[in-house]
């Protein structure tokens, strides 16, 4: 008698994309945090994952990169470079590189993630993967900002590569899927808690506040707990909530909403095709 096989379980790759680059704060993926570069200290994060099979790191071919490459080899993170302005290609083609079945979309400016919320997120897709396309933490968001989680299988991600056209959707990878709802089947974690954080807590970094107050928020529970959780933080925050004031000013401020007008005019041409 001969056994069935049973499906072959689906790679799930988490692609934590970088680059110096940045316009507001350069070079921030290299700044220290708790004596190591914040770039290891968000993969380290993300390693703590139960679910995910493999971490890549992804960044330019452009030759200020060239020390992040660098940094990857000798710590023996694997490493793949690709477009500097088109994400979506990145994305997609370190999927590619890696073999991956499932691509996990995380920034690298996001290094208090708590790896319970990707694995949360993670188990919520593989448990109704039937039911969605795309699932994600983000739409709408409840989470404190800085812990964006977004799973997209290659099949959907292979779509979005080869149609999506406005910068917008190339810049920052997911739009062409999540914008599209009556194409794709999308699906939301909201944080159990019932709270809505994602427009008080700032746990992302863009300015020279942000890294002030992730930087305190390391000193003060790294050592004594490496894994430490969003809760531990906000514990901490309300014991001392003038570390939450740091960067106070910048809650609420993201890519997403700086790009509303442009999402609308991609929906008013969407409208136009239809």
């Amino acid at each position: 008698m001969l056994l069935k096989k049973s499906p072959a379980k689906k790679k799930i790759v988490i692609v934590i994309q970088t680059r110096l680059g940045s316009t507001r704060l350069p070079g921030k993926v290299l700044k220290p945090l708790a004596s190591e570069k914040l770039l290891l200290r968000i993969y380290e994060r993300i390693s703590f994952s139960k679910i995910a099979d493999e971490i890549i790191i992804a960044t330019t071919t452009s030759e200020k990169d060239d020390v992040l490459a660098e940094i990857c080899k000798n710590e023996n993170i694997k490493c793949f470079r690709g477009s500097e302005d088109d994400l979506l290609e990145r994305h997609y083609k370190a999927g590619i590189d890696s073999n991956a079945g499932i691509v996990v979309k995380i920034p690298s400016d996001c290094p208090l993630i708590d790896y319970r919320i990707i694995d949360k997120v993670l188990r919520f897709y593989l448990d109704n993967k039937s039911k969605y396309d795309f699932v994600s933490n983000l739409h709408p968001a409840t989470y404190p900002d800085g812990n964006d989680v977004e799973v997209i299988p290659m099949n959907i991600l292979e779509i979005a590569y080869n149609e999506a056209k406005s910068k917008m959707e190339r810049e920052h990878t997911t739009p062409f899927i999540w914008e599209r709802p009556d194409r794709f089947k999308i699906g939301n974690v909201v944080w159990e808690t019932g709270k809505d954080y994602s427009m008080t807590h700032r746990f992302t970094i863009d300015y020279p506040e942000d890294y002030d107050f992730i930087k305190a928020v390391y000193n003060e529970l790294y050592f004594n707990n490496p894994k430490f959780s969003l809760n531990d933080i906000l514990k901490f925050l309300e014991k001392k909530p003038e570390i939450k004031k740091i960067n106070e000013k910048y809650a609420g401020v993201n890519w997403y909403r700086e790009h509303l007008d442009e999402l609308k005019t991609i929906k008013k041409d969407q409208t136009k095709i239809l």
